[in-house]
């Protein structure tokens, strides 16, 4: 926690102050930006261009408009912890610090990998970039930023408690085998946002049940193919790696033992086709019976939408359906050219 670290955070601050990169300003201590000459390498935002878009109600005891607090006065019933730099009134931490005493309690003053959300680029590890450089002298502070995208609602917008356009992992694993989850939030680079519906996970689901009919047979020793590790090489590009899966599958339905072999191989790697076929074959979603009444009328609902061209109607009903583990096969009658359709429960 935190609150855990509030004297390595302070320890910080008083180095801050020491090396001139911080001052004090009416009980406040504030990271002096302009001290750092290649701020904004992160989010690669010029220092003027940033100090023009900051002008509007500055602080009177900022020295720049870019300026960042390192620790403030607390509010009345706010927690309170003695001040670092000669304050004399109680304070608490800015919101960026404590991030920069924590990674270097635990991992050090430099460290491999930092991840985040990508609207976390700026300002706060750019601020906590800053922070830990200024405070040590060193070139970086992280080898390597991750920044993910987010999943998004169906309309792009994002996922909120106050919109009540989200849900949760719990809710979906009560509906959805955690491998089809898996391949779904696989299907876009880590970067770019995700418009997450249920009809992405219905076809993740899909595909996984057509790759572990596939390889119910294959022996193991597949060699992983190697087209997939340079694409995960390549800034974790998952979807050029789905897509060498599904190359593989085409080729294994030829009678490429070799590919379908591989194609077991790869997707274990990726963390998929870790169950044997037949325990994929008897997921149930939680609390799911099977109503066949109810199934046949939604395939007449389903067979009577495609008749009038209703195509949304009639995925929406077949994603219905699979999201319950039931999997529809429609055929077409060689002499009436009518289709019908049969289903069967596959998890």
């Amino acid at each position: 926690r935190a609150t855990d670290h509030i004297e390595e955070m302070k320890a910080l601050i008083e180095t801050l102050v020491s090396k001139g990169h911080a001052y004090v300003a009416e009980e406040h201590v504030l990271f002096d930006v302009a001290s750092m000459p290649d701020y904004g390498k992160l989010s690669n935002r010029p220092l003027n261009e940033m100090e023009a878009g900051a002008r509007v109600d500055v602080a009177p005891y900022k020295k720049g408009p870019m300026d960042f607090v390192l620790w403030k006065p607390s509010k009345p019933g706010d927690p309170a912890w003695p001040s670092p730099a000669g304050i004399k009134t109680p304070g608490r931490p800015g919101w960026h610090i404590e991030c920069s005493a924590m990674s270097e309690k635990h991992l050090g003053p430099v460290f491999d990998i930092h991840g985040g959300g990508i609207d976390l680029v700026f300002p706060h590890h750019e601020n906590e970039i800053a922070q830990s450089r200024c405070a040590h002298g060193l070139p970086a502070m992280a080898n390597f930023w991750l920044h993910n995208g987010f999943l998004t609602a169906p309309e792009g917008d994002k996922m909120s408690k106050s919109l009540g356009n989200f849900t949760t992992i719990h809710a979906l694993r009560q509906k959805w085998p955690g491998e089809a989850l898996r391949l779904a939030l696989l299907s876009a680079q880590y970067r770019q946002p995700l418009p997450w519906t249920e009809r992405i996970i219905g076809e993740a689901r899909r595909s996984l049940d057509h790759w572990y009919e596939l390889t119910a047979n294959v022996s193991e020793g597949g060699e992983v193919s190697q087209d997939v590790v340079d694409a995960l090489e390549d800034d974790l590009n998952t979807p050029k790696a789905i897509a060498i899966l599904h190359e593989l599958r085409h080729q294994a339905v030829k009678g490429d033992a070799k590919a379908a072999a591989s194609l077991k191989a790869t997707a274990r790697l990726m963390g998929l086709l870790q169950l044997s076929p037949q325990a994929w074959k008897s997921w149930r979603p939680a609390g799911v019976a099977i109503d066949e009444a109810r199934i046949a009328q939604l395939i007449a609902d389903r067979l009577a939408a495609r008749k009038r061209k209703d195509f949304k109607a009639s995925d929406r009903i077949r994603d219905e359906l699979a999201a319950e583990g039931i999997q529809l096969k429609d055929s077409k009658d060689p002499d009436t050219g009518e289709i019908t359709t049969t289903w069967e429960a596959k998890r």
